[in-house]
């Protein structure tokens, strides 16, 4: 069994988080070991590192768990089933163990450009949960997806809690939800997951709003998220011309604007906080983004942790 486990601290009280990613270059990741240290200001119950599709950067991403680990807090490693197989599975488990990272986010992952199945022993997140518990027992913490408007992929929202549900059933330990930005439906999520017998704890995830182009990409690329009415009337107030994805744009404000959006969303985006930590929700999780100066207003005005 693991020696911490989140879902226990969950019930006790609200947990503290951060997703980073594995960089691409050596630079990145020299730079990233400050963004850790910085963080781990915070005392945060847990980092979690994101894995490339078909784990093309397992490395590093078993270099950032390490990093965090001798950071000092849990680091919790997302694991998708594409392109992997039951024995691949098996072996990359037993190497994290070894490693001491047993915490883990237990996903499907993205499909890789032009493919349309996962190319592995596995379809589903639901598998690889069972897989996991069937195998390793009580070794792993397993933390599990959930898409308060429901996964892009699946047919409908009840589907989708179903899907949740049997996550729960095959031994998932707590939820780690993705990105929300409409409130009214995240509670009608909540509600709807509990009266579907899911107990399981919620962290939720959190994207701070910093950036026009990455908030416009999230939500449409691949969530298919709404932008509610606020963060919508936001974006328009500091709309970027011609667009905010044009590399050479014409826009005479265009560093103002930037400024001036990255601000407004860093208190839309402790706003948003307010309203989760309301509802009771057993954690929040913030992308990071591999960067902390943003990450570390939005902790202090937010009154999440109080640095002593």
């Amino acid at each position: 069994m693991t020696a911490v486990k989140l879902s226990d601290m969950m019930k006790k009280r609200q947990l503290l988080s951060f997703e980073l990613f594995p960089p691409k270059t050596d630079r990145g990741m020299a730079n990233l070991s400050e963004t850790i240290q910085q963080l781990c200001r915070y005392k945060p119950e847990y980092i979690s590192v994101t894995y490339g599709a078909g784990g093309g950067n397992v490395g590093a991403n078993r270099q950032v768990c390490r990093m965090v680990r001798n950071a000092g807090t849990v680091p919790v490693t997302h694991f998708t089933v594409i392109r992997n197989t039951k024995q691949g599975i098996r072996e990359q488990l037993e190497t994290y163990l070894k490693e001491g990272v047993d915490h883990i986010l237990a996903l499907r992952g993205d499909f890789p450009r032009g493919e349309t199945s996962t190319g592995g022993d596995f379809n589903y997140a639901t598998d690889l949960v069972k897989f996991i518990r069937d195998e390793f027992g009580e070794q792993f913490e397993i933390a599990v997806a959930g898409s308060p408007e429901g996964h892009i992929s699946c047919r409908s929202l009840e589907a989708d809690i179903g899907v949740l549900k049997m996550k729960q059933d095959n031994g998932a330990d707590y939820i780690m939800t993705q990105l929300c930005w409409d409130m009214e439906q995240f509670e009608r999520w909540l509600d709807k997951i509990r009266r579907a017998g899911v107990t399981l704890p919620v962290d939720v995830g959190i994207m701070p709003i910093l950036d026009q182009a990455a908030i416009i990409n999230m939500a449409l690329s691949r969530n298919g998220c709404v932008m509610d009415r606020e963060l919508s009337r936001l974006i328009s107030k500091y709309w970027i011309f011609p667009n905010p994805f044009d590399k050479a744009p014409f826009d005479d404000s265009l560093e103002q604007k930037k400024a001036d959006f990255k601000k407004a969303g860093i208190e839309y985006t402790i706003r948003q906080i307010d309203k989760y930590r309301s509802l009771g929700v057993e954690g929040i999780h913030l992308y990071a983004m591999n960067k902390w100066k943003d990450v570390s207003q939005i902790i202090e005005r937010s009154g999440i942790r109080t640095l002593i």
